[in-house]
């Protein structure tokens, strides 16, 4: 089931109506309290010492039930009544080096600002320097704004409760909430609300990939073209391709100048590598297309230049724009029945709608919206945190997997040449958003599993991973 992006008011009446058909807020309770123990069980190490503060409505409750099952950490309860004796306690605590605080002071009740001696109790909490996982929404946040109330933890790990909070995705507050995760089984009835922000979850991809005939061979999956690298930018062209690969077409080409044909064949096995001759008249063979990444050399022709765009405007496969093509695309309509897919990050969907990134980070599902508009009713892919895809009009997607290591050159290339493999299928081509989906959650999710695994991972090993996360 769907699990849609909620106001505080759709999240009471969820609530009310849950209660109402006769199940408990204890029940409730019992269950949460498992989840938050989970998790911060996963943040820490056997013997770790846990410092929980539960404040006294409903979040510190949880805050307290998952305090009582973790069993193999030591943990430090401290009920929050007096801010002040709570700051001084929690004060003497830093010489024994907690490894993680729970914060349950306040959940998504709180409508006022903080008097001083709340702020100075958070303000404890964000000095110390210990991870922080908040249960809900990270305390003094306002969950509909955004917005502080007059301060707020910064939360390592947001673990929402039941349906993302709609203020936890605006980018003034992603400082407080640091990760934010979405625990929907929490003993609440089926939700009624129905909203435009739909958050994404692994269990929505049950059954990707595509389950495959057995009689099946390489012509059933497509031919992927690869339209990309330059002089300096042969990287972009490998890793490309082989994020395609890794997708599983029957075959993946690629075409790039004459004068990088030669670094980037000498990297790929599977792939056909085929210089980009002055004049040359793109087949029409092919099933899908990713046309961009590193097309910023001198060596890419003006003819180059205009024959991708006679292919984004006219071949009838899917296309998928990155990098510097983006910089090349028309406006205005595509052809009806065309399926196209942009993948932009905040700079480069800020200057096609010759706006300033921050202010686009401001309301990143009506840049979404915008570009689609612009660019011939598209599919887009607003890359970075909670990344948003989605089409002018209506439902978008907010993607959960990733973490900053994505932040490396390459890591877009990956990602358009996923999406190209993917939609290489004719069966994907049916219906495209699950795979766009599933390539955009698999990619941020092969990040996450090399980050659970070392730190310092590189963008061949993301390559190697994508597609491998079940």
């Amino acid at each position: 089931m769907p699990v849609h992006v909620l106001t505080i008011a759709q999240m009471r009446e969820w609530e009310q109506a849950t209660w109402a058909a006769h199940r408990t807020e204890d029940d409730v309770i019992r269950r949460v309290g498992h989840l938050v123990a989970d998790r911060a069980v996963r943040m820490t190490r056997p013997a770790d010492l846990v410092i929980v503060l539960a404040g006294k409505g409903h979040n510190g409750d949880d805050a307290r039930r998952a305090s009582h099952n973790l069993f193999d950490r030591e943990v430090n309860l401290i009920n929050v009544i007096d801010p002040e004796t709570a700051r001084k306690e929690l004060a003497t605590q830093w010489s024994l080096q907690p490894s993680l605080i729970i914060d349950g002071l306040f959940g998504i009740g709180l409508n006022r600002p903080l008097d001083d001696a709340w702020i100075e109790l958070i303000q404890e909490v964000n000095n110390s320097g210990v991870p922080v996982l908040s249960i809900d929404v990270p305390s003094g946040l306002n969950a509909d704004s955004g917005e502080p109330w007059g301060s707020s933890v910064r939360a390592s790990v947001t673990l929402c409760l039941g349906a993302p909070k709609r203020g936890l995705l605006e980018s003034h507050a992603w400082p407080c909430v640091g990760r934010l995760e979405v625990a929907p089984a929490i003993g609440l009835i089926p939700c009624e609300h129905r909203t435009p922000l739909i958050w994404t979850l692994p269990e929505d991809f049950t059954g990707f990939p595509l389950q495959r005939a057995v009689a099946s061979h390489k012509g059933t999956f497509g031919h992927v073209a690869i339209i990309a690298g330059s002089t300096g930018y042969y990287g972009a062209a490998v890793l490309c391709a082989q994020a395609a690969l890794r997708a599983q077409p029957g075959l993946v080409s690629v075409f790039t100048p004459p004068s990088a044909s030669l670094p980037v064949a000498c990297q790929l096995q599977a792939a056909m590598v085929h210089p980009w001759r002055s004049g040359m008249r793109f087949p029409d063979i092919f099933t899908s297309v990713v046309i961009g990444p590193g097309l910023a050399g001198p060596d890419v022709t003006d003819d180059l230049r205009s024959e991708a765009i006679r292919i984004w405007e006219n071949l009838p496969f899917p296309v998928v724009a990155d990098a510097s093509a983006l910089d090349w695309l028309p406006r205005g309509g595509t052809i009806s029945g065309k399926l196209r897919v942009i993948t932009p990050h905040p700079g480069e969907a800020a200057r096609m709608l010759a706006r300033r990134p921050d202010d686009l980070q401001k309301n990143r599902p009506e840049a979404v919206r915008e570009l689609s508009r612009r660019y011939g009713e598209v599919w887009v892919v607003l890359k970075g945190y909670q990344t948003c895809i989605g089409k002018s009009s209506g439902e978008l997607f907010v993607n959960s997997s990733g973490n900053p290591f994505l932040a490396q050159g390459g890591a877009g290339d990956v990602l358009a040449g996923y999406l190209g493999g993917l939609l290489a299928d004719p069966e994907a081509r049916k219906e495209p958003l699950p795979s766009i989906l599933y390539g955009v959650w698999q990619h941020g999710a092969a990040a996450d599993n090399l980050s659970a695994r070392r730190r310092n991972w590189g963008i061949s090993e993301l390559v190697d991973e994508i597609g491998n996360v079940s």
